[in-house]
């Protein structure tokens, strides 16, 4: 693999979060005052939070991503402390907008589903990297997949938090496919995971609501949207497309957008996108899209180059989480799916999901850096050999 290939990918991460402060310095003012009476407020803790995050990608890019393989009790001792966090959330968490996803730690809150993301892809690395073959038998390819995607799936499926289920259970099929699941099996255990998150969103009056408000209907089946909850959930999309009307080309100017002002809620989090491309016009909308496909066509690219099973096991799932969540959430803005909230990878305020996406990046540049240096050790022994 080409080093100029982990440079373009850093390169990538690097505009990504570049552009991320820009936007997060503009959408994050007007509430900086009127909560703290200090406009930079979240941007200086975002900044703080970077610089752990950064820590945190160096770290695991130095490291040798096999360590994972050749030591499997760190993989369990992770994923033990994952469910166990997870499990904490309901002891010790609070309880905002119906579920309970956080746990307090003094100045800063953790979402424990936000590492969950991270452990499933690698126990599942680690599990069929072992299994070799028998990844096609009932028992190794199904039955133990399932069991660790669902030992971390069920309690966030209780928070009740769907975004990062489906997130997980669709990370967890990615890497049964690069292993060599059978597609019967694979294409079971999706059913199984889509059926128990449809049981329950249907149980769900809520998610019920946000449902019927991205479709029109009301909760009685009506073609208008007139129940309360109905209203609540389709006001944020609403607004989010007031905001991408506003953008044209240019947008409206950095700091100028008006959405931010009390009009769309979490517009420093969920919908940032939305405010950027108010701001900085339909060019910024389609850079980033187009830089988050970068992102992962070159993380496949450094997948595809691993010089084993496992390497590539870790890249593909890394990759696909920080991909699938900024689908889904410049899906969300334009309306293209049902109102959840969901962080923008690099641009959303908060730390957890910060820290998380780089321990991602981290984990893809250990796999792209040490096969290098593999390729670079093998073909010198050939030379010596010679």
């Amino acid at each position: 693999m080409r080093k100029s290939v982990l440079c373009a990918f850093g390169l990538v991460v690097a505009v990504l979060v570049a552009l991320g402060l820009v936007v997060l310095s503009s959408a994050s003012e007007v509430r900086g005052i009127r909560m703290y009476n200090n406009a930079y407020h979240f941007i200086t803790r975002q900044s703080a939070y970077l610089i752990a995050a950064l820590i945190v990608c160096v770290i695991t890019a130095c490291i040798d991503y096999r360590i994972w393989r050749d030591t499997p009790i760190l993989s369990w001792l992770l994923y033990g402390a994952v469910i166990i966090l997870l499990i904490s959330v309901f002891i010790f968490g609070r309880k905002i907008n119906g579920s309970y996803r956080w746990i307090s730690l003094g100045p800063v809150n953790m979402q424990p589903s936000e590492f969950a993301k991270l452990a499933t892809v690698i126990i599942l690395a680690v599990w069929l990297d072992r299994a070799s073959w028998k990844v096609e038998l009932l028992t190794s390819g199904l039955i133990g997949p399932a069991l660790l995607i669902g030992g971390i799936a069920v309690p966030i499926i209780c928070e009740p938090d769907f975004g990062s289920t489906l997130v997980i259970g669709s990370a967890g099929v990615v890497v049964m496919f690069i292993a060599g699941v059978r597609f019967v099996h694979l294409m079971f255990i999706s059913v199984l995971g889509l059926l128990a998150v449809v049981y329950k969103v249907v149980t769900n009056p809520n998610r019920m609501a946000r449902i019927a408000a991205f479709f029109g209907f009301d909760s009685d089946g009506g073609i208008s949207i007139s129940s309360t909850a109905a209203k609540n959930a389709a006001y944020q999309s609403n607004q989010a497309l007031v905001a991408l009307k506003n953008s044209e080309i240019w947008g409206v100017g950095l700091m100028q957008s008006l959405q931010k002002h009390k009009y769309l809620p979490e517009h420093h989090t969920d919908f940032i996108f939305a405010i950027g491309a108010e701001e900085l016009g339909i060019i910024f909308s389609i850079g980033v899209m187009v830089l988050f496909i970068l992102f992962f066509a070159l993380s496949l690219y450094i997948a595809h180059s691993s010089t084993d099973r496992f390497g590539k096991f870790l890249a593909y799932g890394m990759a696909f989480i920080i991909f699938s969540q900024a689908i889904f959430n410049i899906g969300v803005v334009c309306e293209a799916f049902p109102t959840k909230g969901m962080a923008l990878p690099f641009f959303s305020y908060g730390g957890t999901n910060l820290v998380a996406s780089f321990f991602a990046v981290g984990t893809i540049l250990s796999v792209g850096i040490h096969s290098q240096r593999e390729k670079k050790r093998e073909r010198l022994r050939k030379l010596l050999v010679r």
